[in-house]
């Protein structure tokens, strides 16, 4: 807290708007996936369904980002690399996600600061869930 007693950063969970917002950027990063060929590997990973994968995200993203830890009230601690490895998540699969990830926040119009510092953490997240070596 400051001298004001106003805490002294701001989660990126506030900068975008809360809950509805987080919502809105899960919705349009699955839409964008299912719309843009450029995105079909890392749909394919995805299988027929993605209203499980839109739920899971956006618990994930709101306690991620500093909001409220809807992922972990449900399923425990997130172990994304472990839960991730049935799936094969390569390099071309890890940068379609971020692609897309990032076309979704330019399309919401997120801060560009935000769009930044989140895509860095992003890029942490993603390079580490790969599990095909060297793919």
């Amino acid at each position: 807290m400051d001298d004001q007693g106003k805490p002294d950063s701001i989660s990126a969970f506030d900068l975008m708007g809360g809950e509805a917002q987080v919502r809105a950027l899960v919705d349009r990063f699955y839409d964008l996936m299912d719309l843009e060929p450029s995105y079909a590997h890392l749909r394919a990973v995805h299988g027929s369904n993605l209203l499980s994968a839109r739920d899971k995200l956006f618990w994930f993203l709101c306690g991620w980002l500093g909001g409220p830890s809807h992922y972990i009230e449900r399923f425990g601690h997130p172990r994304l690399r472990m839960r991730h490895m049935p799936f094969a998540i390569g390099v071309r699969e890890r940068d379609q996600w971020l692609a897309c990830m990032a076309q979704a926040m330019h399309e919401l119009a997120l801060p560009e600061p935000l769009q930044t510092r989140l895509q860095e953490g992003f890029f942490q997240t993603a390079d580490w869930m790969r599990n095909l070596n060297g793919a």
